[in-house]
């Protein structure tokens, strides 16, 4: 079958189309013929060895698919190496989908999806009525995260992106206004994946009692340390945020997801898709995704 792998850490050129074997499924397994793998910011941390020792390699990066078991159902699924037309996901963690739902659509709910919810419900806590500000707004996670803001009761989403076309889709997703730093009023929660600059400018941001939540660091930057009496004096939160030991927790993943994906059949939320790319061709989806010139979901289909 053809696959994704890369033998040594790098950037996008490290990835390279071989042919390798078929998995075997194991006891509780189920093999899937993949009709979509979702590409997520994080697997440029696995290409660059941010989330890999050497021993791994070389390796099949890709944590999600849509596709087709044996047995004919349709299934989101999350799996170790996903960048490959046949992947191996645990039964007990397949949900089926509709027939109807895209494919790009169904991957955005998974891992940006659950994350955009976690970063409401389980980092911030959001309480009814309090204003958040979403980094990032017309991205993967962005686009989601402002809608369920509102979806859950938000006073108001106000929404940060680094384009005037990707302001113009945050105001179409729902967010009240797009804002740039200093904000007018300083904010309940905000939500941060960028670091660097903007990470600094959203913690002297936040009103009394806010919650600045911390998912990543796309500027790549490293970050200052963070003092307590900063903190005490802003009367303020810093919360860290990873999905990955998230979703080991009771109840962390089908419930959400089950969640979203009613929302989604009702209408109530749009996950954004992006660009497709054939999966031969996932050098160029990453260079994409880290020149930032995608919005929305980023799809390969073998």
């Amino acid at each position: 079958m053809l696959a994704i792998r890369f033998d040594r850490f790098g950037g996008p050129e490290v990835l390279t189309p071989v042919e390798i074997p078929v998995p075997v499924p194991g006891p509780g397994e189920t093999l899937i013929a993949v009709e979509a793998a979702g590409v997520n910011f994080a697997d440029t941390f696995q290409v660059d060895g941010s989330y890999l020792s050497a021993d791994l390699l070389p390796h099949v990066p890709g944590g999600e698919v849509v596709g087709r078991t044996e047995d004919g159902r349709r299934v989101l699924a999350k799996v170790g190496h996903g960048y490959a037309q046949y992947a191996v996901a645990r039964e007990s963690a397949l949900v089926e989908l509709d027939e109807e739902l895209d494919a790009a659509q169904a991957l955005a709910l998974l891992t940006q999806g659950l994350t955009a919810w976690h970063l409401l419900r389980s980092a911030a806590r959001l309480r009814a009525g309090e204003s958040v500000v979403v980094h990032s707004a017309a991205g993967g996670v962005g686009s989601l995260a402002v809608q369920l803001a509102r979806e859950f009761g938000a006073g108001r989403v106000l929404a940060q992106a680094s384009t005037p076309e990707k302001e113009r889709l945050a105001r179409e997703l729902g967010a009240d206004e797009t804002v740039r730093y200093p904000l007018p009023l300083r904010a309940d929660v905000i939500l941060d994946a960028a670091g660097g600059e903007l990470f600094e400018h959203a913690l002297g941001s936040l009103a009394d009692f806010g919650r600045l939540v911390t998912y990543g660091n796309a500027s790549r930057t490293a970050f200052a340390a963070l003092d307590p009496a900063r903190l005490s004096r802003l009367n303020a939160s810093v919360v860290g945020f990873w999905l990955r030991p998230t979703l080991a927790r009771p109840g962390a993943l089908r419930e959400p997801l089950e969640e979203l994906l009613a929302l989604t059949r009702a209408g109530r939320l749009r996950p954004v898709t992006g660009a497709e790319y054939p999966l031969a061709e996932a050098r160029r989806a990453h260079a994409d995704l880290l020149d930032r010139r995608t919005t929305g979901k980023v799809v390969l289909r073998p």
